[in-house]
């Protein structure tokens, strides 16, 4: 941990994907208020359907089994327990979102999504500001859609891309 510390000191996000280490500078202004209007759009399921409390978390480190990713949004069912709070997160996000930062596609588009399913993620949802486009992965599809869009996840939370 102290190693993603130095990193985000210098201003570099460290995320470790299947053994190979991926880094990225840190997001502009343009994306963190992307990722505020998508993370204002987050919500519960209708009332009296049980559930997911959709809790999300912004740019927090998560210590997958195979991996240590910094979703732009995680989105949880339930808050991290006490002990959990202060150090990379252990819990599977029901879902992720990542909004593409421009020179890192790549890494949005092709890296993240085939990893964060097979991590145990049941949605993944990354939104390309510059093209509008919005790709909604789940294990058993794939779709591309066009922004802004209502996405209803498995979990029963929806969101606004």
């Amino acid at each position: 941990m102290t190693t993603l510390l130095q990193a985000s000191e210098l201003g570099i996000r460290l995320e470790i994907v299947n053994g190979l280490p991926i880094w990225e500078a840190q997001p502009v202004y343009r994306h963190q208020k992307h990722i505020a209007r998508i993370a204002r759009g987050i919500a519960k399921p209708a009332v009296g359907q049980a559930g997911c409390d959709c809790v999300y978390a912004i740019d927090v480190y998560i210590q997958f089994p195979t991996g240590l990713k910094r979703p732009d949004i995680s989105i949880f069912c339930r808050e991290p327990s006490e002990d959990e709070q202060d150090s990379a997160l252990t819990m599977i996000p029901e879902a992720v979102i990542e909004v593409v930062s421009k020179g890192y596609e790549a890494k949005d588009l092709e890296i993240g999504p085939p990893f964060y399913l097979s991590q145990g993620v049941k949605d993944v949802i990354v939104f390309d500001p510059l093209t509008l486009l919005v790709l909604h992965v789940r294990k058993e599809r794939a779709t591309r859609q066009v922004s802004p869009v209502t996405i209803e996840l498995e979990c029963g939370c929806s969101l606004i891309a």
